[in-house]
């Protein structure tokens, strides 16, 4: 009986048909299928992605692979289906195209899998470069007959610089230094000096420190072959707190093309003055620090006996709990597609996540998602869930926009799409309202103003970093400053409905 029902289980399965899979090979010319007429041919891709995926162990010998994957449109077209062709083109010093077809083992029989899911498939290849723009095209095979429109799905990627987490330990980006920690520390000696203190590289014996806000406030050279903690005091012209401190290495390794490192200037603590020679004042200063000891012993002691005291007579009111740890506060940031995203919005955002106690809503992290919901609905969404929404500007040209960032051509549009117009137009009405105004900020960066198109803006709070950056944090605190947690939720449900 056992043997029976084993035998019609093996029969069952090999009745069930297998699922598809992909087996990828390169070709760089164009499909056989090309050249035949087709009666029907399937339909374009619904989805496409692409990954960085770190290849091998050691931490000086690995690649960094494009992972790329797909999902088919559930149409009754998937029964003709037989291939995928993936077409990758660099742009870079030099441009780079090449293609892979990914043949599919088995027909399709059904729009869906069996379990009811999309079918998803995915290829790891295609070597990425540091700080390039890649084009990825992919259409399905049959594709269209010749004069017919081929339907195809691509996508736009640039590759992270020398500072990414995952590329800073290539050899090429360990040599221009991206391993190096010079642990930058600036601070404001008085009105016309600037102290500047930083950790040299053992492979170079240059360094360039500048100092500037809008304008170049002042520049001093370093010469030093040796590991060590080095000092420089940088005359300077105007006011200098809140600036942005520079350090250009020049290494044997990459020349003029090292990684930039940067600061920020601070005043300097104040350090007391020392005594004049006093015989009297040299014995005061011996019985000081017990004296001091002594004091701080009788107050903790007084002050054990005090909340001992306390705790006996109401152990309610005993340690009364006068701070509340409230939530981060959800910042929607929007900005325009000319913003170079590596140098001002990366560091903009680790300034809100680590300086601001803020939980960053950006649309370059939610790509997926806007592609599923639709720009409009997924700024709607955003705009209600967002205690703050901060219209990011910056000037056009950013002097230090180097090679972690990229000046070729189409490094700064790493989006698809430009919802800074989208989304200004989406909440403008919300600016003539001084309930949904609150919600409001502006940032301007590298000397940016609000530009004709965008004279609405003016209403909203501007500031500029890090000139304002005080009183930007306060406003952007403010949503959890003067709202309990329990009252929070409601008042950013009264004061953030949709449109």
């Amino acid at each position: 009986m056992l043997l029976a029902l084993l035998s019609l289980a093996a029969m069952c399965r090999s009745v069930l048909p297998r699922e598809p899979t992909v087996q990828c090979g390169s070709e760089t010319g164009p499909s056989p299928e090309w050249m035949v007429q087709h009666t029907l041919t399937p339909g374009d891709l619904r989805y496409l992605q692409v990954e960085l995926v770190k290849t091998g162990v050691a931490t000086e010998d690995f690649s960094v692979l494009m992972n790329i994957s797909w999902i088919l449109r559930a149409d009754a077209s998937i029964r003709l289906l037989k291939a995928t062709k993936i077409c990758v083109t660099g742009k870079n010093n030099m441009q780079s195209y090449s293609c892979v077809r990914c043949n599919y083992t088995e027909a399709f029989q059904s729009q869906t899998r069996p379990s009811g899911g999309k079918w998803t498939f995915s290829y790891v290849g295609f070597p990425v470069e540091l700080s390039t723009l890649y084009l990825i095209g992919a259409h399905n095979i049959p594709n269209a007959n010749m004069n017919e429109d081929s339907p195809s799905l691509s996508v736009n990627f640039t590759s992270p610089g020398c500072l990414n987490h995952v590329m800073k330990y290539k050899r090429q980006c360990i040599e221009a230094g991206s391993l190096w920690d010079p642990n930058i520390t600036a601070c404001k000696k008085n009105e016309k000096t600037v102290e500047v203190n930083f950790t040299t590289n053992p492979l170079g014996n240059t360094y360039t420190v500048l100092i500037r806000r809008n304008v170049l406030l002042g520049i001093s050279s370093v010469l030093e072959n040796k590991l060590t903690r080095t000092s420089v005091a940088i005359s300077v012209d105007e006011e200098s707190e809140g600036a942005v401190v520079q350090l250009t290495p020049y290494l044997h390794t990459c020349g003029n093309d090292c990684i930039r490192r940067e600061g920020t200037v601070v005043l300097c603590s104040e350090t007391s003055a020392p005594f004049p020679p006093d015989n009297n004042r040299g014995m005061l200063g011996g019985w000081l620090p017990l004296l001091l000891v002594l004091l701080v012993a009788t107050w903790v002691l007084a002050a054990g006996i005090y909340l001992t005291w306390r705790q006996g007579r109401s152990t309610k009111t005993s340690f009364p709990v006068t701070t509340v740890l409230l939530p981060p506060v959800k910042v929607l940031v929007v900005y325009p597609s000319e913003v170079c995203f590596h140098h001002t919005v990366c560091r903009f955002t680790d300034f809100l996540q680590n300086h601001c106690r803020s939980e960053v809503i950006l649309e370059k992290w939610q790509k997926r998602k806007i592609a599923e919901m639709g720009p409009v609905q997924w700024l709607t969404s955003q705009r209600q869930a967002a205690d703050k929404v901060v219209f990011l500007l910056a000037s056009d040209i950013h002097t230090l926009c180097d090679s972690a960032c990229g000046q070729d051509e189409g490094s700064t549009r790493e989006n698809s799409q430009d919802l800074f117009p989208l989304a200004f137009n989406l909440f403008c009405s919300d600016f003539s309202s001084q309930t949904h105004l609150h919600k409001y900020l502006v940032v301007c960066l590298g000397g940016a103003n609000i530009k004709g198109d965008y004279d609405a803006l003016s209403v909203c709070p501007q500031y500029h970093l890090m000139k304002d950056a005080t009183a930007f944090h306060t406003d952007l605190l403010k949503v959890t400053q003067n709202v309990s947690m329990k009252k929070r939720s409601k008042a950013c449900q009264g004061s953030c409905s949709p449109l």
